[in-house]
């Protein structure tokens, strides 16, 4: 999961656009930056204080060229102004001109600090130079590397634990570069770019062995190479080799194209987004989107002031984006991504695997055959091939859906989805699940209802990349894609997930009977209403709770004494086994129970139930709990069904968002004092969980005595 904090302005900027910020570097200590701005002032800020520590400005008539850099090496800033004067000073230092300069022979690019090591210089013309033999001898010549009317357009240096390696892309008549610098051996590799629109960012991270290119096109497409730290080949490779590429993140673009944009990887997991359109914002706002790649969903969101430029950066886990007038720095956090974290309060504690996720399974033939079925896998992969070069493609789907009828839609999306390898299906599913929702909102008698449910399976989309899907299924009352969007899409808004219950507790059983619900669910719940409890009345707690009076009794109010004679009352509200719900009405809240969600987000929309839908569905919930007191749903084999814990959590979140209402209305009196037993029941049952845990941890943290002997006698006292 990952989260933006609250942000706060650095600096302003003294001229707006991209000018106004050329570059955030960092400084000798993780809280000082080195911004360079509208080519004439280079100031050091403290970031935690949000006030200058250091400023310096070039004459009038120069220009910083290239931003300026902390040489941790010897303690000294460096920048380049006029394309070749390079300049040098210390912090104390009052004016750049008294400075050390000296005059190189050719244009600068860009200056790459390194942590621990001498700065890099990268030349216009492609060449690459140390910091330090440039300075003892300025008017060295240097060799042109690259070809004519090529131009670099971006460069980076990433350290390894052995080596730094230089990257830097180039342009040239439309044609994209990727050149590779190793110093150790010292090797130039030449990559091609494959591209169908402009790259406007890139970025280069260290990981795992490797490094991770990371790059954004117009079109909205992330996608990420792998490079070898160690070369393969020649010194200096005279041909151009093919980078390969995979789809990464493909972003919601909308109409035409991205002009500027930036995309910035946070981890291995998630990469934060500048200048590209929110999914579920209007048109003319400019956000800072934070998208996890592994599931494909928008984490977290912060529209900003002013007119976002396409630039972004990031150190010591803080983002620093310039917007409007003014440098914001935004803090922000990633948790290690897994599905419970990446789509929040996830609380799936049934116990099943197979609750989790869908999951691909190994087919009998290979099992049972091993490699001999190979031949036939093989035939098979040819045959997809050839369907492949007959279907449609992605931009003819999308255009026969904005005229084509229901069959039609239908046929074309079943040639689609045979030739479609996986990587093209996960760019595409969303952008057409869009394509039909539009065009389901324009015209009311167009609703291709299995289309959109085999867009849904391929387990490709989610609720940020087609916010308006489960929407148009509750308006259209498709109560089966509904169930599949709750299943499937895990993060869905709290505000959705309220607007779904609602619609749930609206309709009529009687219309709900007639909905193809998933079996499996639906033979949970049947199997849940026909199951009693034959343990007889000796079984004790379960759950923390009993339903006998013992369990029953007041906490101001002391308990009536029992005799052997006389057995204890019944409380009859509490032994009420009937499912207050049709089946196919509980298969449908048990969705929504199950479904993630914040507890300060979702309570504001639960004030949006009327009173007897509350308590229609706080009946279900004491239904739930009751049948869950005997153990009966662990004997259930079931994918999906809610946990004790959600079940208890729902309640307390109904309670809060309508205690007053309830405690005035009189049909819900019984209903409440039921509903207390159970709270408490369970309070009491996690303290004494509580007390257990921590004399467990004190053991654990217990030294054992020198002094004890061969026989000892050691008294531990629980709670």
């Amino acid at each position: 999961m990952a989260a933006l904090y609250e942000s706060y302005t650095l600096c302003a900027l003294a001229e707006p656009g991209p000018a106004g910020a050329r570059a955030v570097e960092p400084d000798r200590d993780q809280d000082r930056v080195i911004i360079t701005e509208s080519g004439r002032a280079v100031t050091v800020y403290k970031v935690s204080d949000q006030k200058p520590l250091g400023s310096w400005t070039v004459k009038q008539g120069q220009c910083i060229t290239c931003p300026a850099v902390y040489n941790s090496q010897t303690k000294e800033y460096v920048v380049v102004t006029d394309e070749k004067v390079v300049r040098v000073w210390k912090d104390e230092d009052i004016s750049i001109e008294k400075a050390f300069k000296a005059t190189v022979s050719a244009e600068v690019y860009r200056i790459h600090s390194i942590p621990d090591r001498e700065p890099v210089v990268l030349f216009r013309c492609g060449a690459v130079r140390s910091l330090d033999s440039l300075l003892s001898a300025p008017q060295q010549p240097v060799e042109k590397v690259l070809s004519e009317e090529e131009v670099i357009r971006w460069s980076t240096v990433v350290q390894t634990e052995q080596q730094v390696v230089l990257l830097f892309s180039t342009e040239q008549k439309d044609e994209h570069y990727l050149y590779v610098q190793r110093f150790s051996p010292n090797t130039l590799v030449k990559h091609r770019l494959e591209t169908h629109s402009t790259p406007l960012s890139f970025a280069a991270t260290y990981r795992d062995g490797n490094i991770h290119l990371l790059y954004l096109f117009s079109n909205g497409c992330v996608y990420e190479s792998v490079l070898q730290t160690r070369p393969t080949g020649l010194a200096v490779s005279e041909s151009v080799q093919a980078l390969p590429r995979s789809v990464l993140l493909q972003l919601p673009v909308g109409e035409g194209e991205l002009t500027s944009a930036s995309a910035l990887p946070l981890d291995e997991a998630h990469v934060a987004v500048v200048g590209v359109p929110h999914p579920s914002a209007g048109t003319g706002k400019d956000y800072l989107c934070l998208w996890n790649t592994h599931f494909q969903t928008l984490q977290a969101g912060r529209e900003l002031a002013g007119m976002i430029y396409g630039q972004l950066w990031c150190y010591s886990g803080k983002l620093f984006v310039p917007h409007g007038k003014s440098l914001s720095v935004i803090p922000f956090e990633c948790q290690k991504s897994s599905l419970a974290s990446a789509v929040g309060k996830l609380k799936q504690t049934s116990g099943t695997k197979e609750s989790k996720a869908p999951t691909l399974v190994a087919s009998w033939d290979t099992l049972l055959h091993g490699e001999s079925t190979q031949t036939q896998k093989s035939r098979v992969t040819r045959k997809s091939k050839t369907a492949k070069n007959q279907c449609p493609t992605a931009e003819e789907l999308a255009e026969n859906i904005k005229v084509g009828s229901v069959t039609e839609v239908q046929k074309d999306m079943d040639a689609f989805l045979c030739g479609l390898e996986q990587g093209e299906l996960q760019v595409a599913a969303g952008r057409l699940a869009s394509e039909l929702v539009a065009r389901c909102q324009a015209d009311p008698t167009f609703y291709p209802q299995a289309t959109l449910m085999q867009l849904v399976e391929t387990n490709y989309m989610c609720h940020s990349v087609c916010p308006n899907l489960l929407m148009l299924a509750l308006e259209k009352n498709d109560f089966r894609l509904c169930q599949l969007c709750l299943q499937l899409f895990h993060d869905i808004p709290e505000a959705v997930t309220c607007a779904c219950l609602k619609t749930i507790l609206s309709v009529q059983d009687a219309e709900l009977e007639q909905v193809n619900l998933e079996a499996d669910s639906l033979l949970f719940m049947k199997t849940l209403t026909q199951t009693t409890d034959h343990s007889g009345e000796d079984s004790g707690q379960r759950n923390g709770f009993s339903p006998q009076v013992l369990e029953e009794e007041s906490c101001d109010v002391p308990p009536d004494p029992v005799t052997k004679d006389k057995k204890p009352a019944k409380d009859p509200l509490a032994l009420d086994m009937s499912c207050p719900v049709g089946l196919h009405r509980g298969v449908l809240i048990n969705e929504v129970l199950q479904t993630p969600y914040s507890d300060n987000l979702l309570l504001p929309h639960l004030k949006d139930l009327t009173v007897p839908q509350v308590i229609l569905l706080l009946q279900y919930l004491r239904f739930l709990y009751l049948k869950y007191s005997q153990d009966v749903h662990s004997q259930i084999r079931a994918l999906r069904k809610p946990a004790v814990t959600q079940v208890m959590d729902w309640v307390c979140l109904l309670l809060d968002a309508h205690f007053t209402v309830l405690v005035l209305a009189p049909e819900a009196k019984d209903l409440l004092s039921s509903l207390h037993k159970f709270v408490r029941s369970q309070v009491k049952l996690y303290s004494e969980l509580g007390k257990i845990e921590g004399s467990l941890e004190a053991l654990k943290k217990s030294k054992k005595s020198k002094e004890i002997g061969q026989y000892s006698i050691e008294v531990i006292e629980l709670f």
